[in-house]
């Protein structure tokens, strides 16, 4: 039988001498009744040059690397799909099992520890399903690892019994690195080490590795943030060829970039911006049309500067995200990009991307408008100055900005039109504290504050939503693959679990099996006042997925909403600066500005299915580092603050214990369940709830509780709570460590359990 390549064409785009695509290859070996050695596998495929036979070698040496065929031991070729194997990453977990989660997007494969063995979290590996477990989980066994995702592992470097090694910083690699003699480059018992690994784990060996550089003492100043950056493999640095493409960029706009675009320099665009804030990607202008107004959001223009395929553009997309740890900020672009020549400074000429938008008194978008544009700001304003003049009416600054204020003024209009076309959509609001840590000498923490949020912030958040929106919708209506920012509706089981409390409670979540935003919105606005307002809350935000970067599919783009902004359209177009994903719809907009279409475009809906798993995984990356850094800095700060009393509340109730966040403080540890006076406690999971058998006493999520600073352990970044005695002076014996034994603990009575947390999930729109 022979074949024919559907993908010939782009193969011939992609190489000077085509071969063929992995989906003939696969489908070839789909087809056949057996395993195919490769020269039947050549010849099925009708390859007769040398040249391409070692071409195809090749290739299929990287599909075997991607989990999409094997090579079996009689040196034979199969398609996964047959060999009933699943391949996927290897997620690792701090008790030391793991979990499989597949390509296929089925549903995880529980690991053993004896399979972790040779595995390290983020590895590739090709599994088999074994059989499923006492909680219906799929169990799998290891039958290949694919690929090794640890190159590197930072941690503190040992020696005991003359044997060194580095215990990984990060939790979920659970086993030492040996560090044999001559390989610790003069490391220190005690330091922190970056090690390279030289061989990797097996079932009969930990992984080897070699000390490549010392990072310093354990607490060092600074240090939280070199852990950090090594422990999640986030790029820090700039490289030679990056460099030389930033420096050729200079500092300033020319004429020649100017050319052919809108002129806006004569529409007073103003920034509105943290005090503290560095780079501006976001300039708005509102003015009054009739009935309705005209909204005008300009963004730096960054998809001039790094075009595709640039070591600048390579850099961006390996890195996905600006990440924002405490005073400091690993930038996506180099910073004379993202602060200089892509920043709306005041008093500059900057290229920018334009969304005009005509909004209606009820606040719906009527029309918009993309174009390519050059502006020039009036002003840099902050949240704290716009508030002043627009809602306190402070004179001295209404005065100052007398000539902004009429533009100023409609913008605050359209916000509160924003607003109430929000709460009629039944966007999902939660009230969440963000807090600033502020430093003091050699880097010590003097204070954790609030953030304080007004409504000028606000303003700015309608108007990049709509500009969002508009986006959204631009790139739908053209069918053209981007990245859309996908919030789904939360899943049955979390449905359940929100149902089963509330009906505890003697509360309804409307909207039958498939809840709406507006059911959330209209439970948290009858519950406000109540007493356990915040609880509910709480279990409601919870059992919200988190969004990611998706493109549409054209079979299902009602799928690409975002539910908790109760919009059918959403893609990121304001922030090119800080996030990859808004770098790409640039791209997108522009090529459709330019008359382009689908067809002609770069990317492909392959190419951006994987752009949106990649910038999903940088930003969750982004997240875990800058939470560990938080965690770090957190307990640094309560170290010296053991034996002291405070006041709180509980923020998860689990089997094992109490989590305690602690009032004006902003700072959480544990009550460790053995910690609590001799009684058996009884975990209810649906009404998140501890009660004590004998005593009666019971502790529910959201109730105030006093408790005594027990333990703080700065590697594990823990810390144990107690209760206090009755005169508030003297604890109950902490426990040893917050890891204990397991027990089961659903509706049993209990002493401990060492199930982890679940961490907290800051959601993003």
């Amino acid at each position: 039988m022979k074949y024919k390549d559907p993908h010939k064409a782009r193969e011939a785009e992609n190489y000077e001498r085509p071969i063929a695509s992995r989906e003939l290859i696969l489908k070839v070996l789909t087809d056949s009744s057996a395993p195919l050695g490769f020269a039947d596998l050549a010849d099925q495929l009708d390859i007769e040059d040398p040249d391409q036979r070692d071409a195809l070698k090749y290739r299929l040496r990287a599909m075997e690397r991607d989990g999409q065929i094997i090579f079996n031991r009689r040196k034979q070729y199969l398609p996964v799909s047959k060999a009933d194997l699943i391949s996927g990453r290897v997620s690792g977990h701090p008790d030391g099992f793991g979990f499989l989660i597949p390509d296929d997007g089925s549903d995880d494969l529980f690991l053993h520890a004896k399979q972790m063995r040779k595995l390290m979290h983020g590895d590739k590996a090709l599994c088999s399903v074994t059989g499923v477990d006492k909680k219906g989980r799929r169990e799998g066994a290891v039958i290949e690892v694919l690929e090794h995702n640890t190159e590197q592992v930072v941690g503190r470097y040992f020696v005991r019994g003359g044997i060194g090694f580095v215990e990984p910083d990060n939790k979920r690699i659970t086993s030492d690195v040996l560090i044999p003699p001559g390989n610790n480059g003069k490391a220190k018992h005690g330091q922190i080490v970056s090690a390279a690994i030289i061989e990797h784990p097996t079932n009969r060996q930990q992984a080897i590795g070699k000390v490549v550089e010392i990072l310093g003492e354990h607490m060092a100043p600074g240090m939280e943030i070199d852990i950090a950056l090594r422990s999640h493999d986030l790029p820090h640095e700039w490289n030679d060829e990056i460099r030389q493409e930033t420096l050729k960029l200079g500092d300033e706009a020319t004429e020649a970039d100017k050319q052919g675009r809108v002129d806006y320099r004569n529409i007073p665009l103003v920034t509105i911006d943290g005090e503290d804030s560095r780079d501006f990607d976001d300039a708005v202008y509102v003015e009054r049309k009739g009935d309705n107004w005209k909204l005008v959001v300009a963004i730096a223009d960054v998809s001039h500067y790094v075009p595709v395929g640039s070591a600048l553009d390579q850099e961006a997309w390996n890195r996905g995200t600006s990440v924002y740890f405490p005073a400091q900020v690993i930038p996506m672009l180099p910073e004379e990009i993202s602060n200089g020549l892509c920043s709306l400074n005041p008093s500059v000429d900057r290229l920018c991307m334009v969304c005009e938008a005509i909004i209606d008194e009820d606040g719906d978008i009527l029309s918009y408008e993309f174009k390519e544009g050059v502006m020039h700001s009036a002003a840099r304003l902050t949240y704290t100055k716009v508030a002043a003049m627009l809602v306190d009416k402070d004179p001295e600054l209404r005065t100052e900005y007398e000539e902004l204020l009429p533009h100023l003024e409609e913008l605050y209009a359209l916000y509160k039109a924003l607003r109430r076309a929000r709460d009629v959509r039944g966007s999902i609001d939660f009230e969440t504290t963000e807090t600033k840590i502020e430093f003091g000498k050699d880097r010590k923490i003097q204070s954790i504050k609030p953030t304080e949020r007004n409504d000028a912030h606000k303003v700015i958040e309608e108007c990049m939503i709509a500009a969002n929106v508009c986006a959204a919708r631009y790139l739908k209506k053209h069918r053209i693959p981007a990245l859309h920012r996908v919030h789904p509706q939360p899943d049955i089981e979390s449905l359940e679990k929100v149902r089963e409390f509330l009906s505890g409670i003697g509360l309804s979540l409307g909207g039958g099996v498939e809840p709406e935003p507006k059911d959330y919105a209209k439970l948290l606005a009858s519950v406000q006042g109540r007493a356990d307002a915040d609880l509910i809350q709480t279990v409601l935000l919870r059992s919200l997925s988190r969004a990611m970067y998706s493109p549409v599919s054209t079979e299902k783009p009602e799928a690409a909403r975002h539910f908790g902004l109760a919009q059918k359209d959403y893609a990121h177009f304001t922030s090119p600066i800080r996030r990859y994903p808004d770098l790409l719809v640039h791209r997108a907009i522009r090529h459709l500005i330019r008359g382009g279409s689908a067809a002609d475009y770069t990317y492909s809906p392959v190419d951006m299915a994987e752009m949106g798993e990649h910038c999903s995984m940088t930003e969750r990356r982004a997240d875990d580092a800058t939470r560990d850094v938080m965690a770090w800095l957190k307990a640094e700060y309560m170290m010296d603050k053991v034996g002291e009393v405070f006041g709180g509340f509980i923020t998860a109730v689990t089997g094992f214990g109490l989590f305690v966040e602690l009032t004006d403080i902003y700072v959480e540890g544990l009550v460790h369940v053995t910690s609590l006076k001799s009684d058996y406690y009884r975990f209810d999971p649906m009404l998140h709830r501890l009660t004590g058998e004998s005593s009666g006493r019971s502790f529910r999520l959201g109730d105030p509780i006093t408790v005594q600073v027990a333990r703080v352990d700065l590697d594990e970044r823990k810390i144990d709570f107690t209760l206090p005695g009755a005169d508030g002076s003297k604890g109950e014996k902490p426990p040893k460590k917050s890891k204990s034994k397991k027990s089961k603990s659903d509706g049993k009575r209990t002493k401990s359990d060492g199930k982890k947390p679940p961490k907290r999930k800051k959601r993003k729109s």
